[in-house]
């Protein structure tokens, strides 16, 4: 059984930013809703990041986005498309490459890493999207540039996904909209103002709802597509997720950057395999890693584990007519558990975001926006657009590394995540302002904490000035802004 896709990124920068305008506004304002994902030029002491304080932890988020910078910026939209069967959504996905006009710090270990895993720095300095931080500077909110941009995001009012995604949420404020509060309080409080149709965390979702092994991106994303990919070969009567992407044409074409997405559910399941990279989706070794970091025989072992653990338990009950014991490997901490008994040496990095580093259009263009679904080969869930026939063919590298780490694509397989999970969880009688998954919604993962942050305003919290005056630009004075639910 193959679920085997391939994914058009189109990759924007300085010298086609005016003429993707229009078309990513569109993208925004028809999607039902947005994954996105960044790139980082670092994010400073990691002890301080993991603070057992949530406002000490902030207060050091912040100082890094003070002083680091966005490289790239990935979102995806996804639109359900209502008139066709199940889950279907038309996917588009764009990767931003981003310039800071201002001085800030770039850690060595995050450019290692970004160079390891395809990032230009070449181009980013050449073509790079230019950016300032902190509060609006005249009238430069009103022009076609990345402030404006995330003022229509808030302007579309859709609910935005992220995976582990508060470091992004607070890089995002201070990079495209205000000077961060130093609170922790009036941020949650801007933030719940600032997208009222909620914000969804789908490392939360993966370890609290789907309870997965694992719960880091690569590997949620791929256990989520084998489940679909399963669901569908199987004939059950629940619904599925399928996906269609645009077919791409004229000038449009040399913009996309076609990202292969390659199953190996055939491979020999006994390589060995990098225990911390399987519990973390980070190994400090990288590619110089003896051990198998090949995100498909990892989820294939835990698949055999609990299977035999599954027989083991029936035997048992069988034998003692009681109930046996949980599976200890049933859900991320359980992996974790047993990642630390096994008393390597290395110390653990700080949870997801290795993952990310270590850190005006013309009118025809439209036109080269058109949905399209290719006939499903092979059982497969996903849609293949006409254009990826046009691909360039990638030499296969002599190992698999765990993640592309690009922005665009992270946005990509965020969003899988997140309509898996709708779709599990999805009522056909709810409401059409119904929260798209009601346990999930405005509540953000913290690494080390059994609770996740709540986004909700405190009566005890008040808006920040440069919030409160940016609200009044963005909706109009005294404009109440309602959440828009599903879509």
């Amino acid at each position: 059984m193959s679920s085997s896709m391939t994914i058009p990124v189109i990759d924007v920068q300085g010298n086609n930013f005016k003429e993707l305008w229009a078309a990513m506004v569109i993208a925004i304002k028809t999607s039902s809703f947005i994954a996105i994902d960044t790139e980082l030029s670092g994010l400073g002491s990691r002890k301080a990041l993991l603070a057992e304080s949530i406002e000490d932890r902030y207060k050091a988020i912040c100082h890094a986005a003070r002083t680091r910078s966005i490289l790239s910026l990935g979102f995806a939209c996804y639109k359900k498309l209502d008139d066709k069967d199940d889950s279907t959504y038309l996917v588009q996905v764009y990767n931003l490459t981003l310039l800071c006009s201002e001085e800030y710090i770039i850690e060595p270990q995050s450019v290692q890493f970004l160079v390891q895993h395809g990032f230009d720095f070449n181009k980013q300095y050449a073509e790079g999207i230019s950016y300032y931080k902190g509060n609006d500077k005249g009238s430069d909110a009103h022009g076609v540039n990345m402030r404006s941009l995330f003022i229509e995001l808030l302007r579309a009012n859709k609910p935005l996904v992220v995976h582990n995604g508060l470091i992004d949420m607070v890089f995002l404020y201070q990079c495209f909209y205000a000077h961060l509060p130093d609170r922790l309080g009036t941020f949650i409080a801007d933030l719940s103002q600032m997208f009222p149709s909620g914000i969804y965390d789908t490392k939360y979702a993966t370890e609290y709802e789907l309870r997965f092994t694992a719960s880091y991106l690569e590997y949620a994303y791929k256990k989520c597509k084998l489940e679909n990919s399963k669901a569908i070969a199987g004939g059950g009567n629940g619904s599925h997720v399928f996906l269609e992407f645009c077919k791409y044409t004229g000038s449009m074409q040399s913009y996309i950057d076609y990202r292969p997405c390659l199953d190996n559910q055939n491979q020999d399941g006994a390589l060995n395999i990098c225990v911390q990279f399987s519990a973390y989706g980070w190994c400090p070794n990288g590619s110089q890693c003896s051990m198998s970091h090949d995100t498909d025989l990892i989820i294939q072992q835990d698949e055999k584990i609990r299977e035999d653990k599954r027989k083991k338990r029936k035997r048992k009950n069988k034998k003692k007519g009681s109930q046996g014991p949980t599976e200890a490997c049933s859900s991320p901490q359980g992996k974790r558990l047993h990642f630390e008994e096994t008393e390597l040496d290395q110390a653990v990095p700080i949870s997801e975001h290795q993952e990310k580093t270590p850190s005006s259009e013309p009118a025809d263009a439209t036109h080269a926006f058109e949905p399209e679904k290719a006939d499903s080969k092979n059982g497969n869930e996903e849609s293949q657009p006409e254009a990826s026939s046009e691909a360039p063919v990638r030499p296969k590298e002599k190992k698999a590394e765990g993640g592309t780490h690009r922005a665009g694509f992270d946005a990509f397989m965020t969003g899988y995540i997140f309509a898996y999970a709708r779709n599990l969880s999805e009522n056909t009688e709810e409401s059409s302002t119904a929260p798209l998954i009601p346990a999930c919604l405005n509540k953000l993962f913290l690494s080390g904490k059994s609770l996740p942050l709540h986004v909700a305003k405190s009566t005890f919290s008040k808006s920040s000035k440069a919030h409160v005056h940016k609200m009044e630009y963005v909706w109009g004075k005294g404009t109440a802004v309602k959440p828009e639910g599903t879509a």
